[in-house]
């Protein structure tokens, strides 16, 4: 199975001074077993805000292994899709979060998150978690 890692993960791997050995073991272990996919909007999400340009420039190194999943209308129809029946019970989420699960929908995907919003989504949509 293969699995969207969100933005959260990745920035508590990659990016804080004391990352999260837990949450790092996990992605390391999905890595090792060629299972982690990433999207255009994620890499940019973890890029973005990095003012020291040689961590940018090795968080950018790391990611270039991944290659990202093809972003095509179908995924953004299903994030609106999602988006108006999690609005309409009540969820807020932003248009990034409906992707990811967009995405992991459409293409039998998990999602490894720590973003709590995420189990709310999963009241209302077919999404599979893993949780840190």
């Amino acid at each position: 199975m293969k699995v969207l890692v969100d933005t959260c993960i990745w920035s508590k791997a990659l990016r804080r001074k004391n990352s999260d050995n837990k949450v790092s073991q996990k992605l390391s272990d999905l890595i090792f077993d060629g299972r982690v996919v990433i999207i255009g909007p994620i890499r940019q999400e973890i890029l973005s805000g990095i003012t020291h340009k040689e961590q940018f420039e090795k968080i950018k190194n790391h990611l270039s292994a991944f290659e990202d999943i093809p972003l095509q209308t179908k995924h953004f129809v299903k994030a609106a899709e999602f988006n108006n029946l999690c609005r309409s019970n009540g969820i807020q989420g932003s248009a990034i979060d409906y992707l990811i699960c967009s995405i992991a929908f459409t293409n039998n995907f998990y999602i490894y998150t720590d973003d709590k919003d995420f189990t709310f989504y999963r009241k209302y949509l077919p999404i599979k978690l893993i949780n840190s």
